[in-house]
């Protein structure tokens, strides 16, 4: 990696991290430092996520791009790389916080080595409090937790099993007083019932980047969303009605009275717009 080491020290940390119980002593960097951003959001959710999760993943970070909210998570296989990957095709700021020292040749895990050069390219950062050198062990992903919830102003978690270790992380924000958002699911998922457990629990039922929004109070943001909505031709609008839930194209063909032609047409513009995505084989409202 490019981007020099340096230590920083309490006094240079976010606010919210100095807040914490057991504060780090320093912290070691690579990166510009810690974005300017309105709100940081943590993402954390299960290394092994079903296509649902991975597409809500990147459905609602996608659809807070051009916000002023920064990604953070923990550089782990599964949820956290998509959280990443979905940050940085976003142009949405990130932070990665992985569960070992920076030094490449003890980075963990090997496999997402690429992913953190390319967050350091994009003008990320990557943090850790561990020694240069530690490497992975499994006493420090949940001593690494605590500092990715002390970052962020709220945590989403994707997916998590009722046994998870995110929800170490989920329990950590209300340990710190931070909001609590997750994504439901089918309730014959494995994989949610963590969320479900949690939405019991009084966590905010998230959809959309546009709900995150909300409940971060940036009401500008949503009513940007909104105004660009509303510079949609006649077409492009009978296409946005038609998506009250993913729809294979050949659908939007059969309901759509415009010619199969047009349609193709008017999705890609809908693309370039950020209004529509398309997500295994079906396409749906970002």
């Amino acid at each position: 990696m490019d981007t020099d080491m340096r230590t920083i020290q309490p006094d240079n940390f976010p606010a919210r991290l100095r807040e914490i119980e057991d504060v780090p002593d320093k912290l070691y960097m690579r990166g510009p430092g810690f974005p300017d951003a309105s709100r940081y959001l943590c993402v954390v959710g299960s290394r092994k996520h079903t296509t649902y999760g991975k597409d809500m993943c990147k459905k609602i970070i996608t659809g807070l791009a051009g916000s002023s909210i920064c990604i953070v998570s923990g550089l782990a296989l599964g949820m956290d790389a998509i959280a990443h990957k979905a940050a940085l095709a976003a142009n949405l700021p990130c932070v990665a916080v992985p569960g070992s020292g920076l030094n490449e040749d003890v980075l963990y895990p090997r496999t997402n080595l690429p992913l953190a050069k390319k967050i350091l390219a994009a003008g990320g950062t990557l943090v850790s409090e561990f020694e240069p050198d530690q490497g992975g062990a499994s006493w420090t992903f949940p001593q690494r937790n605590r500092i990715m919830a002390g970052l962020a102003h709220a945590v989403l978690v994707v997916e998590a099993t009722e046994d998870s270790g995110t929800l170490i992380t989920a329990g950590l924000a209300a340990d710190f007083n931070r909001d609590l958002f997750t994504v439901p699911g089918s309730i014959k998922s494995d994989n949610t019932t963590g969320p479900h457990q949690l939405i019991r629990d009084g966590a905010a039922l998230i959809r959309s980047g546009e709900d995150i929004r909300k409940e971060f109070g940036l009401e500008d943001l949503a009513n940007n969303a909104k105004s660009q909505a509303a510079d949609l031709s006649a077409e492009e609008q009978k296409i946005i009605d038609e998506l009250t839930e993913p729809r294979k194209k050949d659908e939007l063909v059969a309901s759509v009275d415009l010619p199969a032609n047009r349609i193709n047409v008017l999705i890609s513009q809908l693309e370039l717009k950020g209004v529509i995505q398309e997500s295994s084989g079906k396409v749906e409202r970002v």
